[in-house]
């Protein structure tokens, strides 16, 4: 189904094809995706209001509305055939280290197939991330990521908007308050809470929503938020973030430190794959291995900085190419533990093939992790059971995940039962705190988050290949008006990928910045560009030509 998508919209970028402009001429249609407002109305919302500045400065602008399978495998899989698009980075564990945010997403190694999917390049911030990924001394590396979010800010190859307050609720008569983990940075929504939540009555499982349809359940593969939530669940991890931020030992009974570059790995005992067999140390080298290759491209720069893993027993020893700060978090407590016994002949095979581990799907996906896989219905749930035999068993019987597009929709299954745990609302949260004075079941929590939703630029097509074309169209936006009008308020306006929730690494600096549009037409006027007609057209002496 994934290549048919593909193909279908490789045939309809087929209809912008190779263009030149004459010289002034006036900017083409630029065109900016959204996911449906009743699945995503903060998103929605949010790009009907910058599509409807940017036409005063006399773009003509079209929003086109698409699900969201559709909208990733357009932006992630053609990465040449789209202009710009309402995007987010959900809060993970791992990223409260920010290396991940601002290596992979902006590194230009990242760009054909990583993170780095809207194809921005910059020589000084290619060795500004490089830099602080192996400055060990936090000041100094505080400076280079400071540094990083200024090059960002002056180049702005995203247009950022905000850092929302995650709000979730539960039902606090089938869950008891005091077990559900508000993790820093993400919320109440985390593998903790899902781990330790204990029932208070007969209602033992987790029944909980998403918006977004299930790509897929590949521990090889960040293929989007929800996912992500299944996949921590079924996998092990050597390290997992906690909840105050920190990483901590989980699979790995222990970690020491031998040298700055050399790290050994005590792999606990006792651990068991879903099917029965054992986990070994040598699953956890298959595991790092397997990611180095071409088969993994997402999770490949995660073990970029590795030069070697050798294994005695149950330990296992990583050699590093240069120290680094962020190994525990971005490496270690971010690649899941793969049985080698299934996945060795998978990659084989894909070796042969032009498809990559993304393509595949386990009919039942085996791991190690609190949970099991039992059935994934299309469209409809996804239903996971307690794997009574781990180290660190849930509480509850089941995580039962039901798709549920329509954020009413999901309102009305929290009051009656039908889910007991909403893990998923973008619309007002002031809703849900009306329902608590309605509904005396209910607890709704709030946290800023680590992720944040902003506007994705296609760095590789014209305009937006123009840093000050870029800059004037996110200057034309009032972030005050994207965190009252769409989020309700309960988002912080940012400017910095690295949000506000990791103090320590936030840039508040990169916020000071006037917006409007009057900022933006004066921006643009200064970069030369001029308004004939109404309609906004490239300084003279350039020619746009939109590649095949």
């Amino acid at each position: 189904m994934k290549k048919l998508l593909r193909t279908a919209l490789l045939l309809a970028g087929a209809t912008m094809a190779t263009q030149a402009f004459a010289e002034g001429d006036k900017i083409r249609e630029i065109k900016i995706t959204t996911r449906p407002q009743a699945a995503q109305p903060q998103e929605f919302q949010f790009v009907q209001l910058i599509a409807q500045e940017w036409r005063k400065l006399g773009l003509d602008v079209k929003v086109d509305v698409m699900p969201w399978e559709q909208m990733a495998d357009l932006v992630w899989y053609n990465r040449d055939k789209w202009d710009t698009t309402g995007w987010q980075m959900v809060g993970r564990p791992e990223r409260s280290d920010p290396d991940e945010l601002i290596y992979n997403l902006f590194h230009s190694s990242t760009a054909p197939k990583g993170y780095n999917f809207i194809g921005y390049s910059n020589p000084e911030l290619d060795a500004t991330v490089e830099a602080q990924r192996i400055e060990t001394d936090p000041e100094k590396r505080q400076e280079l990521l400071y540094k990083a979010q200024s090059i960002l800010a002056e180049d702005q190859p995203n247009l950022m908007l905000v850092h929302p307050k995650s709000t979730f609720a539960f039902d606090k008569n089938v869950w008891d308050p005091a077990t559900v983990v508000d993790q820093g940075g993400i919320g109440i929504k985390n593998t903790w809470s899902f781990i330790s939540m204990e029932p208070l009555g007969e209602q033992k499982d987790i029944i909980l929503n998403s918006s977004d349809n299930i790509q897929g359940i590949n521990p090889l593969w960040i293929s989007g938020g929800t996912d992500s939530w299944i996949t921590e669940l079924i996998w092990d991890r050597l390290l997992r973030i906690g909840p105050d931020g920190l990483p901590k030992p989980w699979a790995a009974e222990s970690y020491n430190w031998i040298d700055e570059k050399t790290i050994e790995v005590v792999l606990r005992d006792g651990m068991m794959w879903h099917d029965g067999k054992p986990v070994t140390a040598d699953d956890v080298k298959f595991s790092f291995e397997a990611a180095m290759g071409d088969e993994v491209p997402m999770y490949k720069p995660f073990v970029s900085n590795i030069e070697s893993i050798t294994t005695d027993g149950n330990k296992i020893t990583f050699k590093l190419v240069n120290p680094t700060a962020a190994f525990l978090t971005a490496s270690l407590a971010k690649l899941n533990i793969i049985p080698k016994h299934i996945w060795e002949p998978v990659l084989a095979d894909l070796a042969t093939k032009e498809d990559n581990a993304e393509d595949y799907q386990e009919t039942t996906p085996i791991g190690s992790g609190p949970y099991k896989f039992v059935s994934w219905t299309t469209n409809e749930e996804v239903v996971l059971e307690a794997n009574k035999d781990h180290f660190s068993p849930p509480k509850a019987e089941r995580w039962i995940l039901r798709i549920v597009p329509n954020t009413e929709a999901a309102i009305g299954m929290l009051r009656s039962g039908e889910i007991n745990f909403l893990a998923d609302f973008s619309g007002d949260p002031k809703i849900l705190l009306d329902l608590v004075e309605q509904d005396g079941d209910l607890e709704v929590v709030s946290t800023i988050d680590m992720g944040f939703r902003y506007v994705a630029f296609n760095n590789r097509r014209p305009p937006f290949n123009d840093p000050e074309f870029r800059k004037a169209l996110s200057y034309a936006i009032n972030r005050d008006l994207i965190v009252g009008a769409a989020f309700r308020g309960f988002a912080v306006k940012s400017n910095s990928v690295i949000s506000p929730a990791l103090g320590f690494w936030h840039n508040e600096g990169v916020n000071d910045f006037k917006t409007g549009t009057d900022v933006a037409k004066s921006h643009l006027e200064k970069a030369g560009y001029t308004v004939k007609g109404g309609a906004l057209h490239y300084p003279d002496g350039v020619k746009e030509t939109l590649a095949e």
